[in-house]
């Protein structure tokens, strides 16, 4: 998908959904003061505050522009328009995951997740412009590595 080939994708994700091979779905974690873990998947809306989670993104995009953020289109692996990407890249497991954290905690408390896959290209660049705008310092435990987001950096 990353080359375009959207014929071959499609025709690669039949094949794996023919034969059972299921794919695992990038998934984030933030736990609370409590203690309460809370869990997002991409594009989730289940759970109970989604109506606000999505809110605290649109504000966030305009801030995050304004800054220079400009959303890495080629980490949407779907044949879709452009503004389709931004809406779907908007949905991503640990966007969802930093934005309920922001709705949830003090200014100036530092943010951390943990997600099971890889942190994709876009979710990088936004993320560092996330820390810059909310004035947050974002720790993020990928699949590979510790992400340290201070300052826009």
């Amino acid at each position: 998908a990353r080359a375009q080939m959207w014929e071959a994708a499609n025709e690669m994700q039949a094949r794996r959904k023919k034969l059972g091979a299921w794919k695992k779905p990038g998934q984030s974690w933030w736990t609370d003061m409590s203690g309460v873990v809370h869990t997002f998947f991409v594009g989730d809306k289940v759970h109970p505050e989604s109506e606000g989670i999505y809110a605290r993104l649109e504000q966030l995009i305009p801030k995050m522009k304004k800054e220079g953020y400009v959303p890495h289109l080629e980490s949407s692996l779907l044949d879709i328009s452009d503004d389709e990407k931004e809406a779907e890249l908007c949905g991503h497991s640990e966007k969802l995951a930093i934005a309920y954290a922001l709705n949830k905690t003090a200014e100036g408390t530092t943010i951390r997740i943990v997600k099971n896959l890889r942190v994709c290209q876009d979710c990088h660049t936004a993320t560092a412009y996330i820390s810059k705008v909310e004035k947050r310092t974002i720790i993020c435990r990928d699949a590979s590595r510790f992400h340290v987001y201070k300052e826009g950096k």
